[in-house]
């Protein structure tokens, strides 16, 4: 029994190993054969590090003959796996046949939610869980209608207004939260499957102010943009006021593409990456738009490529940027399939503004901060950004 679970470590340490190299000959070529895995792990032996070998396979005994329920090999290796990913950053995970297929049905860019509702209940003062079919997801998870939720992500749901409660249940597909029931209670970790719409909205307010409302930026974001700021005459426009609260990102190349719209020159966004080398993306010249006053309106839930597009217009001094400190989701993922149907969703490269500071982990502090409260109407909160875009020279 021992040399069998020794064999299983060292195939599947070496089959971690050259996922990259499978991933790349699928990706290439689908006509290519998958690489054999038990030829691979004879080639790539001499790179394991026995040692640690032979500590997995210590601790997987005692875990195997010692925990209190019963674990069978598959179940045990698969959670090694998911370990062994989801521990290298916040972002990295390991995604099942079933969650690599769901994900393939949404395009980069994507901006999804989970497979329930929140109300707010006035009896209880709770948030509670409404419009869960039997089979969803979260179904099968043990959530049921009716059920009060605490926290999502750390943060306690009493304290927020409908606004920030759903935009914590918002973000990019496939992306995660976690959700806890009660104060004591296991978090539960919970993915964003369901698609919702994503088209951009404008506003025109009574001081001239165009708002354009950003949820994700996506293949056709530039162009959108373009289109509703030239549908009002420039002679009576006095600013544009990009609201990208909450929006978790999408597109790179939209974002480069949105920030080019309002710059003639110089570097938008930089990556740096140890397998995919570095990028630099450079304004293209153009003066469509370069002498109409350019405001952005940020929170702590925008991020990656809405950080991107923040960066350039402040680092080039572009836009006058409002609200709080973003996210700092700075990366860049990359699918790698697996033979068995699954797949490794990973972190590649880092994000860098023009005046080179790391995204990841640190956002983009505003200009001016300026939060929404919980007693103000969203309304006046953006007629008073608006004033503040204005007035700032």
């Amino acid at each position: 029994m021992a040399l069998q679970r020794w064999k299983k470590v060292v195939i599947l340490t070496t089959l971690l190993m050259c996922v990259s190299h499978s991933a790349l000959a699928a990706t290439k070529a689908k006509s290519q054969p998958v690489l054999d895995f038990d030829d691979e792990a004879e080639q790539n032996y001499a790179e394991v590090p026995v040692e640690s070998i032979q500590q997995f396979v210590q601790i997987y005994s005692i875990v195997k003959e010692n925990y209190v329920d019963a674990k069978n090999d598959e179940a045990l290796f698969q959670q090694a796996i998911k370990g062994l990913v989801s521990g290298l950053d916040r972002y990295s995970r390991y995604l099942s046949p079933e969650e690599y297929k769901q994900l393939l049905l949404y395009t980069e860019g994507d901006i999804a939610s989970v497979d329930f509702e929140l109300v707010y209940d006035q009896q209880l003062h709770q948030w509670i869980i409404q419009d869960l079919k039997d089979n969803a997801d979260s179904a099968k998870q043990g959530l049921r209608n009716d059920v009060s939720v605490f926290k999502i992500d750390d943060q306690e749901l009493k304290k927020l207004n409908p606004d920030q409660v759903n935009s914590l249940l918002n973000g990019s597909v496939g992306s995660t939260l976690s959700l806890q029931l009660a104060p004591n209670s296991k978090p539960l970790i919970l993915v964003r499957n369901k698609k919702i719409e994503t088209d951009i909205q404008a506003t025109l307010l009574h001081n001239q102010v165009l708002v354009i409302k950003v949820k994700v930026f996506q293949q056709d974001t530039a162009n959108e943009i373009k289109r509703l700021i030239e549908e009002h005459p420039s002679s009576r426009l006095k600013a544009v006021l990009l609201d990208l609260r909450n929006n978790p990102g999408g597109l790179l190349s939209a974002a480069v593409e949105s920030a080019d719209l309002f710059l003639n020159q110089g570097l938008i966004v930089s990556t740096k990456s140890r397998s995919e080398g570095d990028q630099q993306f450079q304004a293209l010249p153009s003066f469509e738009f370069q002498n109409l006053k350019l405001g952005i309106l940020i929170n702590n839930r925008s991020a990656s490529a809405a950080e991107v597009f923040t960066a350039a217009m402040k680092d080039h001094g572009r836009a006058w940027v409002v609200g709080e400190k973003s996210y700092g989701k700075g990366v860049v993922q990359k699918l790698f399939p697996l033979s068995n149907g699954a797949a490794l969703q990973m972190t590649v490269s880092h994000y860098y503004t023009p005046k080179g500071q790391m995204i990841e982990g640190v956002g983009i502090q505003p200009d001016q901060q300026y939060l929404l409260q919980h007693d103000m109407k969203e309304d006046n909160y953006l007629e008073h950004v608006a004033e503040i875009i204005l007035s700032h020279k």
